[in-house]
């Protein structure tokens, strides 16, 4: 009977001991599934429409998908409503990281605030807001001055310091605002003797043709067009060559750098000079993931960082196309 007794109590034993080897090895399945799992993020931007923003979208959900985690980007449709109610949606589906492009930055201020006291970080596109662990911005007024800059040389250089320009904004943005600002200024100061003729609101590629176009039938002289953003740029693109206006002596300037843009930069389209900000939107992408991994584990001690203004011309066109 002691003997019996002494087996069972051995087999008791071994049965706790591999109960226990399993659930350590559960555990360890679980924390290693934990560790391999990558940022759950959501993503409201402007509009979709522009080039630059849905690529860059694309290419960093391709980032975070390779880390084991998601993006979920959204297009608001430069809508405030619609883009506080997209960050709603994301605080209910606890995201570990929210990116926002503000449409107005002061209707989201509460509504992030409410985002980050449930422990999501915060990532803000292109605006300086209150309630951001991280601020990725453009000195906008100063990227307007080198528009303006680059279009009064080519004033200067081209048609005798001279000519009728039209100006391409977006005042419902303040930024934009402040952008186009900057290139007035600067083309006031370089280029003294030259006038504004038109000046109209252009974002997308469509509102950017319909405008250049009723510009053209009503000013057929512009010889200039400064704009403060790809997409109008690129819809000014098109109505110059179906108004046959692009020669050696026409210039579109802009921001923006998208693919298009740079093709009508090195086919001579008409666009003389776009401003990349960080660079592609391969590049973008990449730079705003590793920012965005940093401020989640709080390597990053300054809220706003600035972000590299690049002039690219037909002298350096090619090697961004490269990239």
């Amino acid at each position: 009977m002691r003997k019996m007794t002494s087996i069972i109590a051995a087999a008791v034993c071994a049965l706790l001991c591999l109960s226990g080897c399993k659930e350590e090895k559960k555990s360890e399945a679980v924390l290693g599934a934990e560790k391999s799992a990558g940022l759950k993020i959501g993503m409201t931007v402007q509009d979709l429409s522009n080039q630059v923003w849905s690529s860059t979208a694309v290419n960093l959900s391709k980032l975070v998908s390779a880390d084991g985690g998601k993006l979920t980007y959204l297009d608001c449709s430069n809508n405030s409503s619609t883009q506080i109610q997209q960050l709603e949606n994301f605080i209910a589906n606890r995201m570990d990281v929210i990116i926002v492009h503000p449409v107005d930055k002061n209707s989201l201020e509460v509504t992030l605030a409410n985002a980050r006291k449930a422990g999501i970080k915060i990532f803000c596109w292109d605006e300086d807001v209150e309630n951001a662990d991280l601020c990725w911005l453009i000195d906008n007024y100063a990227e307007g001055k080198i528009v303006g800059e680059y279009a009064a040389n080519w004033i200067n250089e081209k048609l005798g310091g001279s000519a009728e320009i039209a100006i391409l904004d977006y005042p419902q943005i303040e930024i934009l605002l402040d952008r186009a600002n900057g290139i007035v200024d600067a083309i006031k100061e370089k280029a003294p003797n030259a006038q504004i003729v038109a000046q109209s609101s252009a974002i997308n590629p469509t509102e950017g043709m319909e405008k250049m176009e009723t510009i053209f039938q009503k000013n057929p002289n512009v010889k200039v067009v400064a704009c403060i953003g790809g997409g109008g740029a690129m819809g000014a693109v098109e109505a110059a060559k179906t108004s046959g206006k692009v020669d050696d002596t026409f210039g579109i300037f802009a921001v923006d750098g998208t693919e298009e843009e740079l093709l009508a930069i090195k086919n001579g389209d008409g666009e003389r000079m776009s401003i990349l900000n960080t660079g592609t939107p391969e590049i973008m992408a990449q730079v705003i993931y590793d920012l965005v991994k940093q401020m989640q584990k709080g390597l990053i001690s300054e809220k706003i960082v600035y972000r590299q203004a690049i002039p690219v011309t037909t002298e350096n066109v090619d090697s961004y196309l490269k990239k």
